[in-house]
């Protein structure tokens, strides 16, 4: 029975991270998510109080699971298709990296979208107000008077006015999701400037969520997770039958 309570857990968890992809297969930048599986402690079952069959050939004693849990989420970081905005404050990365903001309480924090608007002080900011880092940057940008390269470098009428840098770290689960798109690292983890990833002005990544990997990913979980509750009913009901033999002795 625990060890099929343990598996309905883990196999609600995998549900959820998968309707969570779906819902945000329309999200600029989105990086879809996945869960595996791992076995919890396993007993051996050859001790005093449990009968084993005698086999004196047998090398490996006998042993007893006690369920599963869900490791660790992963992110998958493939880059998501590229879709054509004409409007120059979108950036869209393509290979591994992470935008820079600065949130208004002071705070940084990572971004894959690159759809940034221009705020009131000519600054470009996500949809939540937080500010895209500009190394250098002096100049506002007013009516979309600038320009961004491959590598970030940022011109005003000609003039190199500041660098955008793309950031990255070591390990898919080094970031965590705090809501409204942005990551911050967990603690330990370092970000590094890179040089593996472009920007491309004009467009806006989409999502890199597989919609038909996804629905084989929600019926192998629900099969799992009906079969789990299929099995701790019987083993409820053989409870049930052993109880009434005891009343009935």
């Amino acid at each position: 029975m625990w060890a099929a309570r343990t598996a309905m857990n883990a196999q609600q968890e995998k549900l959820d991270i998968i309707s969570n992809n779906i819902s945000n297969m329309d999200t600029a930048g989105y990086k879809s998510q996945d869960v595996g599986f791992r076995d919890l402690v396993y007993e051996t079952m050859n001790r005093n109080g449990i009968p084993v069959t005698d086999n004196k050939s047998r090398t490996v004693d006998p042993q007893n699971g006690t369920g599963i849990r869900n490791s660790e989420v992963t992110r998958d970081t493939t880059s998501g298709g590229l879709v054509q905005t004409g409007l120059k404050t979108n950036l869209a990365l393509q290979g591994n990296g992470y935008f820079k903001v600065i949130r208004p309480d002071g705070s940084n924090a990572y971004v894959r979208s690159g759809d940034f608007v221009e705020d009131g002080s000519g600054r470009l900011v996500d949809n939540n107000g937080d500010r895209l880092e500009v190394i250098g940057q002096d100049n506002k940008f007013i009516n979309g008077n600038f320009a961004v390269d491959t590598q970030g470098n940022v011109t005003v009428n000609g003039s190199n006015v500041g660098k955008i840098n793309v950031y990255d770290t070591i390990g898919e689960d080094s970031l965590v999701s705090v809501g409204n798109n942005l990551y911050v690292p967990k603690a330990g983890a370092t970000m590094f400037v890179t040089n593996g990833a472009t920007i491309n002005q004009g467009y806006s990544e989409g999502s890199n969520v597989d919609m038909s990997e996804q629905m084989t990913d929600m019926i192998e979980a629900q099969r799992s997770y009906q079969m789990s509750a299929k099995s701790l009913t019987n083993a409820d009901q053989m409870a049930g039958i052993v109880n009434q033999l005891f009343k009935g002795n």
